[in-house]
């Protein structure tokens, strides 16, 4: 097969124009063509008057006819062959109890796929409950304002993602990501995240998909356990021997050789109790801020133009950054089409994130506005930036009343650090509700001008971002987890051997993806170090 690269057409054009424009790069007529498969397409809007597809295409055509296309096809045209999946030999060490992961969110759910494929029979423990029930929880939260702090929108089934816009998006050039990607197709998610630049599930089709590879984990052998919390550590000598699991209200010591720690950056009790059990760790650099709601319908113009209203282009995104003074100031996790969420795990906190369906159809479009934050903002301490957090979720908690209700904020009132009355024109989509305040009462002063200064620059790059009825709803404070457990170059912890830190909740990852990547590479690790059970 052959791929070729970098195919420019008009938005508008077909399949069939696809095929037409590749074969005249191979010199072939469109019946040459024996099949075609796309690739990557990307969206390309920077000219509003020519909207228009990148995309990557693999073709078949006959040997002859591929061999002559090569040699004229320049840097567009190169011999494709898929990467064969590679061998993973096992290792002989006896690992002396059960393999564990802890977590079920992307690190431990592919980890433990993984393993479990390789006939290690994972034990995975995850302190929240399955997805059907977890939705049931957090509606209730969100309705009722009833919230259960081991089943939300932090703890369960598919981790912090199963509520969010479920974006595929990495930067990782690891090649894993292809199989994170192959592996969701074979559970349910959407065919084009195959091929799109920016692929999204959405958080509808999310919640089907980690459930079947929850399943797919068991037939396998592997064990799943939900109200399950990792409540200790047994290390002797360096060398992990066993962990305390607490479940139905009593605990229970496991022997265990090998734990992967994906406990997503909620846990932060467990964090407190690993950095008590003596686990390296250190602060490290995050962002926090607001939630901005605009209405879809001004995203799209102002990115599609003319072209605003075209099925064919659907929801349109946005990436914004800029500086506010020495820090970095961006927006992430952009929701088009989607709204915001009560996203708190224990009492007297008020912590919001994005969310949208598949469809992208709602009538807001939402993304966090960040500024960076440092050790040098909150101290050197391994569990200071976990300080920082909480003490900001509870100043956004009392300022909204203290019942969950959201501080809220319209961008002008904010912009003329004045409070806000009744909201018009932008309707808050969070609930349990939102109260109108001023938001800068809640905020660090270097924060709320960090995301002032974000407002005016992100207005330049993008028209309309400072509407004045746009609505700030505080607090985002959980875009990357404030410490990292440390590991070595082999993915151990530097403090105890046998245990793996994986994901966003042990520092290393950013989303979807890349804690996915993370955890397969982890049980490639123990793979290939200890030989996998005879019994169980």
């Amino acid at each position: 097969m052959l791929e070729i690269s970098g195919i420019r057409l008009p938005f508008s054009a077909g399949e069939e124009e696809l095929r037409r424009k590749a074969a005249a790069l191979c010199g072939v007529q469109s019946g040459d063509i024996q099949s075609l498969r796309l690739m990557r397409r990307a969206l390309d809007a920077r000219n509003k008057a020519q909207i228009s597809f990148l995309y990557n295409v693999a073709v078949a055509l006959p040997p002859k006819a591929e061999q002559r296309a090569l040699r004229r096809g320049g840097a567009k045209i190169s011999a494709f062959a898929p990467p064969p999946e590679a061998a993973l030999p096992q290792g002989s060490e006896d690992c002396r109890g059960r393999i564990v992961v802890v977590g079920l969110g992307p690190a431990g759910l592919f980890s433990a796929y993984l393993l479990a494929k390789h006939g290690y029979r994972p034990l995975v423990i995850e302190r929240g409950r399955p997805v059907e029930e977890r939705v049931r929880d957090v509606e209730r939260f969100w309705t009722a304002r009833q919230l259960d702090p081991e089943s939300n929108v932090m703890f369960g089934e598919g981790g912090a993602g199963t509520f969010s816009d479920g974006k595929l998006t990495s930067r990782s050039k690891d090649p894993r990501g292809a199989q994170v990607l192959e592996l969701l197709l074979a559970h349910g998610a959407p065919e084009e995240i195959a091929y799109l630049a920016k692929p999204h599930v959405g958080t509808d089709r999310l919640r089907g998909v980690v459930a079947s590879l929850r399943r797919e984990i068991e037939r396998l052998g592997g064990e799943v356990r939900f109200s399950a919390k990792l409540s200790g550590l047994v290390c002797e000598a360096g060398r992990l021997s066993g962990i305390i699991v607490e479940q139905r209200g009593g605990q229970e010591r496991l022997a265990c050789g090998a734990l992967v720690l994906a406990i997503g950056q909620g846990a932060r009790d467990t964090c407190r109790m690993l950095h008590g059990a003596g686990l390296a760790m250190q602060p490290k650099a995050f962002a926090v801020g607001c939630r901005v709601e605009h209405p879809q319908t001004l995203i799209d113009r102002a990115q599609f133009g003319a072209f605003a209203a075209d099925p064919r282009l659907g929801a349109a995104e946005y990436h914004l950054s800029a500086r506010s003074g020495a820090r970095g100031v961006y927006t992430f996790c952009m929701c088009p089409g989607g709204r915001v969420v009560a996203s708190a795990s224990g009492p007297e906190q008020l912590v919001v994130n994005g969310m949208s369906d598949y469809a992208r159809d709602a009538e807001n479009a939402n993304a966090a506005i960040i500024v960076q934050v440092g050790p040098e903002d909150f101290g050197g301490g391994a569990l200071d930036g976990l300080h920082f957090c909480e003490k900001l979720e509870a100043a956004a908690f009392r300022a909204g009343g203290a019942d969950h209700t959201a501080p809220a904020s319209r961008v002008e009132d904010f912009l003329l650090r004045r409070a806000s009355g009744a909201f018009s024109g932008v309707r808050p989509s969070y609930l349990p509700g939102v109260r109108p305040v001023n938001l800068r009462d809640c905020l660090p002063a270097f924060v709320a001008q960090g995301v002032a200064d974000g407002l005016t620059a992100f207005a330049r790059q993008l028209s309309g971002f400072d509407l004045p009825d746009a609505v700030l709803t505080a607090v985002e404070s959980r875009t990357s987890a404030p410490l990292r457990i440390l590991r070595g170059a082999d993915g151990i912890s530097v403090s105890c051997d046998g245990v793996y830190p994986v994901g966003e909740g042990a520092g290393y990852a950013g989303g979807i993806v890349s804690a996915a990547i993370d955890g397969l590479r982890a049980a490639e690790r123990i793979i290939a170090r200890f030989r996998a059970p005879l019994s169980q």
